[in-house]
């Protein structure tokens, strides 16, 4: 666990507020943003404790925020609890079971619009917390009183949300732990998301660690966002918890107080998104077996952590949730822990203890997965297996793709500062900091990875693997552990020694959104094109690591400006240098063909000598 960065705070209030009279209008900011809140009217005085929460979802056509001018109920739209599911009837009325600490949201509806504030965060749901949350650092939620006589929702129509094609933005891992690292995001992926205006109706969907364990910083990621185009979503990650927590029913309430709902769903065009929290807090080892298959939990001591799991509660108002769409609409299904994840198939702590339990949900659905948390981007189809699934969660193929979205903060901010004002921050596996975009076609979708800094088109980096680099990295590695001296250096990455060629030197291609069904080809000098090797094949191998399997371009970086080490990849291709290059200057030109048949083209000049 890293510890908080800040003593500072938060005033939490719960997401829901008490809205204006009927007629008050709303300020508006004039960007033709649907902005409001959630209308929750009180208790009358002397009301009794009540156990059933009712109220109305309706189309706000002033824009107020308020039931009522004759404006109508909406039928149909589903209305949660966390626990139970309820659709609106023919007047748009609900009514719920009320209890302590639930959070009441509803679906968004296709063709609707639940209204943002003013740091474009959607305002669909309402805590309910009567006596507030225990004592906690940054505050979680305040007192919300007795039950409300109503608590109503608020939509307008849009037809944006109606069309079938979308584009939807996931964003992995922003993590800040200071004002520093705002700086950076802002610079960075923010500023690229802030040009664009592509995925405007959709948004985009934070998936878990907003905030580096400070969650003093909040408020301040929430000034990042009033700067992104479309609804700005989140969901929970390991980093987002109240550590001082004693139960899990409050390790995420400062989270709801600023956020958002801890799991919730949503529907934009032919897709039903559904927000999952993938994190149990606090976990310890005695706890947690799963079929033999071992402790899964993070902190093999015993002291609190955390785990990646899904509880009995959640996993009933998905199967309630899901009952509610129609077969034919896709699923995208997001949790900050992924149901799996590449990187980490030998750890359970870092997969989802349920994902079979999902998988039987979705059963005979189309469907994909996304998720963080690994700050790798990882793009596994329908078939893929790998030996780690096996021995930790007992899976075997994959039954629908699955994609980690790498991370904003790429490998936490580390590296060396560009002059655009953020880190370059090369992940582990080699991948950038960005963003994961899914455009999406009716039920069909294309998934593509924007570099930070970067357009779509640039999807590779390119290196030389040779024994020199191999030996000068295994070197640096070790002086890195124990400087003394002079470091070793690696002075020309691209330069071959003839001697080198010999059946171990290769062009190695990381192809950040590779995938099954994807290739690339290596043409040489101008010659005709050879394909390249991938060196994870997805057919249920255990994972390659160490030099021979690295990404020479990134660990070059790494070992001199810090980071991790990018010594395996599931997105990373080799193809072997002929033996017989003359000395001289050669340049490979490189085409990377993905699952979809989109090409990108790169290149790299080198020079062998001796």
């Amino acid at each position: 666990m890293v510890a908080a960065c800040s003593a500072v705070a938060i005033a939490a209030t719960s997401a829901a507020v008490v809205a204006p009279a009927a007629g008050a209008q709303q300020e508006q900011a004039g960007d033709g943003v649907y902005r409001g809140e959630v209308q929750v009217v009180p208790a009358s005085a002397g009301t009794t404790e009540q156990n059933v929460l009712t109220g109305t979802v309706f189309v706000d056509d002033n824009e107020d925020s308020s039931a009522g001018d004759g404006e109508r109920g909406l039928a149909g739209v589903v209305v949660s609890n966390g626990r139970d599911v309820v659709t609106a009837d023919s007047e748009g009325r609900y009514r719920l079971p009320a209890f302590d600490n639930m959070t009441v949201f509803i679906t968004q509806p296709n063709g609707y619009q639940v209204p943002v504030d003013e740091y474009n965060v959607p305002q669909f749901h309402y805590n309910h917390l009567p006596e507030g949350s225990p004592d906690l650092k940054y505050g979680g939620i305040e007192p919300t009183g007795p039950l409300p006589s109503a608590v109503n929702f608020p939509v307008v129509e849009s037809p944006g949300t109606a069309a079938p094609e979308q584009s939807c933005v996931v964003a992995g891992d922003l993590q800040t732990y200071n004002r520093t690292q705002l700086e950076y995001a802002r610079k960075g992926a923010i500023n690229d998301l802030a040009q664009r205006n592509d995925y405007a109706s959709c948004g985009s969907l934070f998936v878990g660690d907003v905030v580096g364990d400070d969650l003093s910083l909040y408020p301040e990621v929430k000034e990042l966002t009033k700067q992104t185009n479309g609804p700005a979503r989140f969901l929970p990650g390991n980093h987002d918890l109240d550590f001082d927590a004693a139960t899990p029913e409050h390790s995420f309430d400062t989270f709801r107080a600023q956020l958002a709902p801890t799991y919730y769903s949503y529907d934009v065009g032919d897709v039903h998104f559904v927000a999952l929290n993938t994190v149990e807090y606090p976990c310890t080892p005695d706890e947690d077996n799963l079929d033999g298959l071992g402790s899964h939990c993070d902190d093999p001591e015993g002291d609190p952590s955390y785990n990646g799991s899904i509880d009995d509660r959640q996993l009933a108002w998905l199967e309630r949730d899901l009952e509610h769409v129609a077969k034919d609409k896709l699923i995208v299904v997001a949790g900050h822990i992924g149901l799996i994840n590449y990187n980490d198939q030998a750890s359970a702590v870092h997969q989802t203890d349920q994902a079979r339990d999902v998988y039987e949900l979705l059963k005979g659905r189309k469907a994909v997965a996304v998720s963080g948390h690994s700050h790798t981007t990882e793009n596994m189809k329908k078939g893929d297996s790998a030996q780690g699934w096996k021995d930790t969660l007992g899976l075997d193929k994959l039954p629908f793709p699955h994609i980690t979205a790498g991370a904003i903060s790429g490998d936490w901010y580390s590296g060396e500062v560009t002059e655009d004002g953020y880190p370059t921050a090369i992940g582990k596996d080699g991948g950038r900091p960005g963003v994961l975009t899914l455009d999406i076609d009716g039920t069909k979708f294309q998934e593509r990875y924007t570099v930070t800094g970067a357009d779509d088109r640039v999807q590779t980096q390119l290196g030389i693997n040779s024994p020199t680099y191999r030996e000068w990295s295994e070197e640096r590695a070790e002086w890195n552990e124990n400087p003394q001296g002079d470091a070793p250096e690696l002075d020309e990455p691209l330069v071959v020694d003839s001697g080198d060629l010999a059946g171990t030197t290769w062009l190695t291609t990381d192809f950040w959104m590779g995938a099954s069904g994807s290739s690339v080809k290596v043409a040489l000098d101008g010659g005709p094109a050879k394909k390249a090797a991938r060196t994870q094949e997805m057919n249920g191998e255990a994972k390659r690591n160490g030099p021979e399997w690295s990404d020479p371009y990134a660990v070059a970086q790494q070992l001199v400006h810090g980071g991790s080490i990018a010594d395996s990849s599931m997105h990373l291709w080799r193809y072997e240098l002929p033996v017989d290059l003359e000395p001289g200057e050669h340049t490979a030109e490189v085409t990377a063909t993905d699952s979809y048949g989109r090409e990108f083209t790169d290149s790299l000049t080198f020079e062998v000598v001796g």
